[in-house]
């Protein structure tokens, strides 16, 4: 697996590293204990060297089995968790980020994480009651102290972006990008190259619909987070598939696969950018990781970009109350 440097940070990660959300949260029931191990120990054993966590998938049970997988090859991967939520009966209360728990995260994920640093230690979201520039000196503290590496933050505005890095260096930047949802474009992904901060994009296949599997007639788990995500009703799902349909085609042309062009074409985007594709499924993830060996030429790239203008996306990323909580 090729390795990336996130920015100007030094912090360098396998090309295509791996979401664990998945294992715990969010898409339906949480995988069984020694499954979540061996997927995770797959990762590594096929290049993995970067593995994405939180407190809040589970909560808390994602960075156990993560912690427990990595334990035996610690030394050789790059594990980035994230604060800045509470929790009420197994689930997520609100948002805080103030400095005091920040520090009581930290020594809480590191004892589930089974390890004596966190590599890459994001704000989740921001919190509009805490200045950022307390929340980065905290994290300041904690690298000064030798438990956490490098800083990032998810899902934040080029704004508060540029005010935390006048504290503390942001190594990453954690957001959703794909070809399906370009808007980092706009601000973002400039303000990144501006300062030297990496970019990992999460949900690079569109939350599986780039993968080509998922049309209109498909059906969720009740516990699935897209069962109230606008862009996944029925009638958007269907309005959509003409995505997936050129993508296919596009795909077959490369006898490639919908998910590897999708992750390619990240990957050819800026050499600081780190995707991470979670998977439950081992042929999934060696699906996903052959992305690395695909070439897009200059022509590829144009007829994507030709392509991809022309049709029309339908329903917001996020319901409106999640919404609210990303760009501040």
């Amino acid at each position: 697996m090729q390795q990336r440097t996130l920015g100007t940070s030094g912090l360098q990660v396998s090309a295509i590293g791996f979401g664990c959300m998945g294992m715990s949260f969010s898409y339906g029931p949480a995988m069984p204990r020694e499954d979540a191990l061996a997927i995770v120990r797959a990762a590594f054993d096929r290049g993995v060297t970067f593995f994405d966590t939180a407190e809040a998938y589970g909560p808390y049970a994602n960075e156990e089995l993560v912690g427990e997988a990595l334990a035996p090859v610690r030394d050789q991967v790059v594990i980035a968790t994230k604060f800045g939520f509470t929790f009420e009966n197994g689930r997520i209360a609100g948002l805080d980020s103030r400095p005091a728990h920040i520090r009581e995260v930290a020594d809480a994920s590191l004892k589930r994480l089974r390890t004596d640093r966190i590599d890459l230690f994001y704000q989740h979201r921001v919190d509009p009651e805490v200045p950022i520039e307390d929340v980065a000196g905290a994290v300041k503290d904690l690298i000064r102290e030798g438990k956490v590496r490098h800083f990032g933050l998810s899902e934040a505005g080029a704004k508060t972006i540029r005010r935390a890095h006048a504290v503390q260096p942001v190594a990453a930047l954690q957001s959703e990008y794909s070809l399906w949802f370009r808007e980092p474009e706009a601000e973002i992904l400039p303000t990144l190259e501006d300062l030297g901060i990496g970019f990992v994009p999460f949900s690079p296949l569109g939350k599986g619909f780039l993968t080509g599997t998922i049309d209109d007639a498909t059906t969720f788990d009740s516990a699935d987070f897209r069962n109230v995500v606008p862009r996944f009703t029925a009638e958007n799902r269907k309005a959509n598939l003409a995505f997936v349909d050129w993508l296919k085609a596009f795909a077959a042309r490369k006898q490639a696969t919908p998910a590897q062009i999708a992750l390619a074409w990240i990957l050819a985007r800026k050499p600081w950018m780190a995707p991470i594709p979670g998977t439950t499924k081992l042929h999934r993830l060696e699906e996903n990781l052959g992305a690395a060996s695909v070439q897009l030429t200059a022509d590829d790239l144009r007829g994507i970009e030709d392509a991809v203008s022309r049709i029309e996306v339908h329903g917001a990323r996020y319901p409106e109350h999640l919404q609210k909580m990303v760009g501040r």
